[in-house]
């Protein structure tokens, strides 16, 4: 077993997930479609969501890592073939080459939902029918005058059945997203849609094949997560599962178990990556940056454990807690300086008079607000506003400790 601290920990983390200092990337003027891709493959996946308080999580994770991203580059690669969408770490864009990998979770979605595609009957070949004759189209062009129980309906049937089965048909592989235009979703069918060797791949790999390496991309995309973790391999495994699946990968040598100081839990890491974890001495003051806005489903906010174990931050997303129980605000964004994650902001955009506007800006405690930190952080937040498109920083609550 590997015996780590935590600042080992936090470092190694945040190199994995490509939030570390990279001087050439902070100087970088402007990015390209191809540059997103190969961060979307080192990250394994994004995570995406239809909130957009300030812009959807996509853009931000992947704006907080790359100067000169704009959500057109996204946008361009899924027009392209380059990525899809589908159930990952929940709904994200995966490189496209990983699709075959993906059978395990399309079967078990075509089994789950079997009876509510059932249900819809004809709703679902006039949805399939369409496509397959027409092309790619906008969720828009179906209409339906009749409301059903979607998956946030939680009283009174609020849906278009169109839209239901839309989802459904989403989620269970049969079509996808081929093309985002503002907030419209351009669905096509996957056959017709995604390359054809990858396509053939998926009808041959077998499931055992598939499910293994499934685990793989889950365990790349982590680089270091612990055995509690119900998300582990992206096939809702029970307990015993993922026990056995871990265990038989540390007696095969290609994981190493980790513990860290001052840490309960226990962690494991890939044999490969075991001498990345050497200890070092160096400290970095939050001062010395760079400053990021990690938006709430970012890929190193995964495991709020992992963010408490290493970090010493506690993180929710208040979104759907009723606004007079939330403690910082509806979309609450840790801010990282260096190693460490500082103190969090609840933005929102005023797009009519183009601001930025920080309705709370809270430091942690035992993070002292120098000029330099402040500085810094006002810097950080001009350029956020900048990627937003909006001019300006408007600030109503600033907590510093």
């Amino acid at each position: 077993m590997l015996k780590i601290d935590k600042q080992t920990a936090r470092r190694f983390l945040l190199k994995k997930q490509k939030l570390w200092f990279d001087q050439e990337q902070e100087n970088a003027s402007e990015a390209n479609a191809n540059q997103v891709l190969e961060m979307i493959r080192g990250l394994e996946c994004v995570q995406i969501d239809p909130v957009s308080v300030v812009e959807r999580n996509q853009h931000l994770t992947l704006a907080a890592r790359i100067s000169g991203y704009y959500p057109d580059h996204l946008n361009e690669l899924l027009s392209r073939q380059k990525v899809f969408e589908y159930k990952a770490n929940e709904a994200c864009v995966i490189p496209m080459e990983d699709y075959p990998l993906f059978k395990p979770i399309r079967m078990r979605m075509h089994d789950a939902l079997d009876e509510r595609l059932k249900a819809l009957g004809p709703v679902v070949d006039h949805v399939l029918n369409r496509l397959k004759n027409e092309g790619p189209l906008p969720s828009r062009v179906f209409k339906s005058e009749v409301k059903v129980h979607g998956y946030w309906d939680n009283k009174a049937p609020g849906t278009k059945e169109t839209s239901l089965a839309l989802n459904l048909l989403m989620d269970t592989g049969d079509i996808r997203v081929v093309e985002r235009v503002g907030s419209d979703r351009i669905f096509g069918i996957t056959e017709d849609t995604i390359p054809k060797e990858i396509w053939k791949k998926a009808n041959t790999i077998s499931l055992h094949e598939a499910s293994q390496a499934l685990i793989e991309k889950y365990i790349n995309a982590y680089r270091i997560f612990d055995l509690g973790d119900q998300r582990f391999g992206w096939q809702r495994m029970k307990a015993a599962e993922r026990k056995l699946e871990i265990e038989s990968r540390v007696d095969r040598g290609e994981l190493v178990p980790v513990a860290v100081g001052g840490v309960k839990r226990s962690y494991f890491v890939r044999a490969e990556d075991a001498d990345l974890l050497e200890p070092t001495n160096s400290k970095i003051s939050p001062e010395e940056g760079p400053i990021r806005f990690l938006p709430p489903l970012d890929n190193l906010l995964w495991r709020r454990e992992r963010l408490e174990d290493f970090f010493n931050f506690s993180y929710r997303w208040e979104i759907y807690i009723p606004k007079e129980k939330r403690q910082y605000g509806a979309y609450t964004m840790p801010i990282l300086a260096g190693d460490q994650l500082i103190g969090r902001i609840d933005p929102r955009v005023d797009r009519e008079n183009q601001t930025l506007v920080i309705q709370l800006l809270k430091l942690e405690p035992d993070v002292e607000a120098t000029p330099v930190l402040q500085k810094a952080i006002e810097e950080a937040l001009h350029r956020f506003a900048e990627f937003l498109g909006a001019r300006n920083v408007k600030y109503e609550t600033v907590i510093k400790s």
